[in-house]
């Protein structure tokens, strides 16, 4: 037996503790003595969100546009029992938390997954994964982009699309470049207007169906879930397996708790209390209140073009009502954007301090915010806007099929790092932080096979062939030049961003 230095983590900062560890194996790089990894991407920013933001965040980050648009067309498409595909990516998305929990108690850090990749599983898996996330956000936040204007459309129907999301990405980008604590301000907010609009949705909606309230000429009941045009599930499972990918894209945005966890207080204590928090509201707000659409009106009476909250509500007789959900997607869009200017700021930062992103990726400007990545993120916007002027009626679809993707690769990322991190503490090699992934390590493997199991039904859709060859393409040619990034890293030897060990 030898031993070694290692960290514990305090509220008040590490302490050095010795500990065991097994005797070393020359084939096994993790033997060599540890010490307290810091990541010199997390230099330079200001722990400014607060507990109560970071809770708030936690629980509107992942309520966006993949349950305030995209369940409609999802409902329509699959019947009722797209319930089960949403259930089914909802434990996944469980276990992704549980994973990215562990992590941040582990060492919170503002470069999150990609930071974790990079001590774990190597500078050439952080640089994929960084920039596979830029995939996700680039087209998650063309998809919100959209969305604004598709919900515009809803009172004035002429409104060019492009207008409305050019006017919200300027809006946003000004946020994020101010300070940290604006975007936690305008997330608590953004979020807090969204949590009650649902909670309100749902206590309304199971009065409905309670009393059988006739809603848009169909008696609201539980038994609409079957009794429409084919059942439960009208057009079979093969529909219930092709929405997984856009199903999957509904809960992006809940590793962002992970990327707070470098500027938030006491994260030790607030992260596994904002873990816990997605976790609940996921069950109740996308579950339940799918189960209550479909309760309230039969399947066909959504579609793509509408949120099917404001269907439902202007079923009901009551217009304003339509009208004031519709300012809370609005603003679930506008949160979404939000939350990813501010995601992919610090992943590129990160990148950037690595040698793995351009330098002015890695810009602080005077409000400690990483303004060179923002508005690298904000430039890529720009193109979904041209997505819009092109291809107003697919922009919608196309991007969160292609985010999709990203977000796979990402989740599959943060499993990944969490075996590797859970099997160094079993040996020794890393202390315990007792906040565990349930499972282990048979949740994780679940995790993995599963994301891996949706990328390979893509095939079976003609539309998701087209996104699954270009997302390829785009990985490929990530890994392409990674001969030329890894060539310039050792003529940089100061862009090794983190002291102590490395894998």
């Amino acid at each position: 037996m030898m031993t070694h230095t290692t960290q514990r983590f305090r509220d008040d900062g590490p302490q050095t503790l010795k500990v065991s560890a097994p005797r070393a194996d020359p084939q096994l790089s993790e033997n060599r003595e540890t010490q307290h990894v810091v990541d010199r991407g997390d230099e330079g920013y200001a722990a400014t969100l607060s507990n109560r933001q970071v809770q708030m965040m936690a629980i509107g980050g992942a309520i966006g546009v993949g349950l305030f648009l995209g369940a409609g067309s999802r409902l329509r498409s699959a019947g009722p029992a797209v319930i089960l595909s949403y259930a089914f990516c909802a434990l996944i998305a469980f276990f992704v938390m549980r994973a990215l929990g562990e992590l941040v108690i582990h060492r919170p850090s503002s470069g999150s997954f990609v930071s974790y990749a990079r001590e774990l599983l190597g500078d050439r898996w952080a640089y994929a994964v960084g920039w596979m996330y830029m995939l996700n956000w680039m087209t998650s936040g063309i998809a919100e982009l959209t969305a604004i204007g598709t919900y515009l459309q809803f009172w004035w129907p002429n409104l060019p699309m492009w207008i409305p999301s050019l006017v919200a990405l300027v809006i946003l980008v000004s946020v994020n470049l101010i300070s940290v604590k604006a975007f936690g301000e305008f997330e608590f907010w953004a979020a807090l207007l969204k949590v009650v609009a649902l909670t309100a949705f749902i206590v309304v909606a199971i009065g409905l169906v309670a009393s059988h309230v006739n809603v848009g000429g169909h008696q609201a009941a539980v038994s609409n879930l079957w009794r429409f045009d084919g059942g439960f599930a009208p057009q079979g499972v093969l529909p219930l397996v092709l929405v997984i990918q856009g199903v999957i894209f509904a809960y992006a945005t809940i590793e962002l708790v992970g990327t707070a966890s470098g500027e938030t207080q006491n994260p030790r204590k607030v992260i596994p209390k904002a873990v816990h928090a997605v976790v609940f509201r996921l069950v109740v707000f996308y579950l339940g209140s799918l189960a209550l659409l479909a309760m309230l009106l039969p399947y066909k009476a959504y579609s793509a073009d509408e949120s099917p909250f404001v269907t439902a509500f202007s079923a009901m007789g009551v217009g304003w009502i339509g009208d004031a959900m519709n300012v809370v997607v609005i603003t679930a869009a506008f949160s979404s954007v939000n939350s990813g200017l501010y995601a992919t700021g610090r992943v590129l930062k990160s990148l950037a301090a690595a040698g793995e992103a351009p330098r002015f990726a890695g810009t602080l400007n005077r409000f400690k915010t990483p303004a060179g990545g923002i508005l690298m993120t904000a430039s890529v916007f720009l193109l979904g806007v041209g997505l819009e002027y092109v291809v107003p009626e697919r922009a919608f679809e196309i991007s969160i099929n292609t985010a999709a993707v990203g977000v796979i690769w990402t989740w599959a990322t943060i499993f990944w790092c969490q075996l590797v991190l859970r099997r160094r503490v079993n040996r020794g090699q890393i202390a315990d932080s007792g906040f565990h992934m349930p499972g282990y390590p048979v949740t994780g493997i679940f995790g993995i096979v599963s994301l891996a199991g949706v990328t390979a039904l893509m095939v079976l859709d003609p539309q998701n062939r087209i996104v699954l060859a270009a997302s390829l393409i785009y990985i490929a040619v990530m890994l392409l030049a990674w001969p030329a990034v890894k060539r310039n890293k050792a003529r940089h030897p100061e862009l090794n961003t983190q002291d102590g060990i490395t894998f």
